[in-house]
């Protein structure tokens, strides 16, 4: 496990982009540089930017590797639920995957009442709200319960600087969005791996809270799960202790996600607007240290960060797997 010092010293060389000075076509995200290749392939290459807020972007050491080093796992505890679209991983920051057609709703799970901004589960709750999303609550939750059952509140995809869209289950198949029989299929899946998310994070001390599936159709029809997969920054997670903790003293569980991150800013008064405050190292390292910690008690496999620069090296190895 890296300590919080060596991370601190690894921030000026925290990669922002990737070069490869290839004839593909390239398209950059907010955390992801994206090559399209022959022979419905795609190059993702998950880099070391974390995005806290829409527009805002910051930089946090090996970010990039946990997120594509966990993915490949969880697309491996998964394969026996629905097919995915990871090819290969030839390299720390890099996967090859098949280029799919992404429905145009994420699917939303959650597992527990809890949320601050005004569109979240128990900010409405707290208001008097009991059909939220399409579902009917019970009375006498408090903030951060496991709800009686995991609920998906789908989103629309959302444009650059918008928001996404808050859906019930039923508007997606009324809008024509998805299909009735694939969103049927779709919901099934997504409940069975955010299960076997719980029982993996139980194993290891945490609590999913809440995540984020995106799902696609490749060109031959077949049905995927597609994007990231239980990362901290398609997940929250918590510890189980800190919950345990929260319930005797009324504060809030510990985040070993992006929402860490999220939080930060707001205690600084920063809600995504205008100019973002300045972010300490001690910040940018402490995310480090818990997106690693977090890879590590979740695969058991002690984390190993490649050298850096990235670039020539990611080169390398896409050219041998494609020759």
């Amino acid at each position: 496990m890296l300590d919080r010092d060596s991370l601190r010293q690894a921030i000026p060389l925290t990669l922002r982009g990737l070069e490869l000075e290839w004839p593909y076509p390239q398209a950059r995200g907010k955390v992801r540089d994206l090559f399209w290749l022959p022979n419905d392939r795609r190059i993702l290459v998950t880099t070391d930017r974390l995005s806290a807020f829409d527009r805002v972007l910051t930089a946090v050491p090996y970010k990039g590797q946990v997120l594509n080093q966990l993915s490949a796992f969880w697309f491996a505890q998964t394969a026996d639920l629905i097919a995915n679209h990871l090819l290969a991983v030839p390299d720390a920051n890099v996967s090859l995957v098949r280029e799919c057609q992404a429905l145009p709703v994420e699917v939303i799970v959650r597992g527990v009442i809890t949320g601050v901004t005004k569109t979240s589960l128990w900010t409405l709750y707290e208001a008097g709200e009991r059909h939220i999303y399409g579902y009917h609550l019970p009375e006498g939750l408090r903030k951060n319960d496991v709800l009686p059952q995991p609920l998906i509140t789908p989103t629309t995809k959302a444009g650059p600087g918008q928001h996404d869209e808050r859906l019930t289950c039923s508007e997606v198949v009324e809008r024509g969005l998805v299909d009735a029989d694939t969103w049927e299929r779709v919901q099934a899946v997504a409940l069975a791996i955010f299960g076997r998310g719980q029982e993996l994070a139980q194993a290891a001390g945490l609590v999913l809270v809440d995540t984020k599936y995106e799902f696609g159709f490749a060109s031959d029809g077949t049905l995927m799960l597609i994007d990231e997969v239980h990362t901290p920054d398609s997940s929250r997670f918590w510890t189980a202790e800190s919950v345990e903790q929260a319930r005797r003293t009324g504060t809030e569980p510990e985040n070993w996600d992006k929402e860490y991150l999220r939080l930060w800013y707001v205690g600084q008064g920063y809600q995504g607007e205008g100019e973002p405050p300045a972010l300490p190292n001690e910040v940018v390292a402490e995310m480090a240290w818990r997106n690693i910690a977090l890879y590590e008690a979740l695969t058991g496999r002690a984390f190993d960060p490649a050298p850096l620069p990235a670039a020539p090296r990611i080169a390398a190895a896409l050219r041998g797997l494609l020759e």
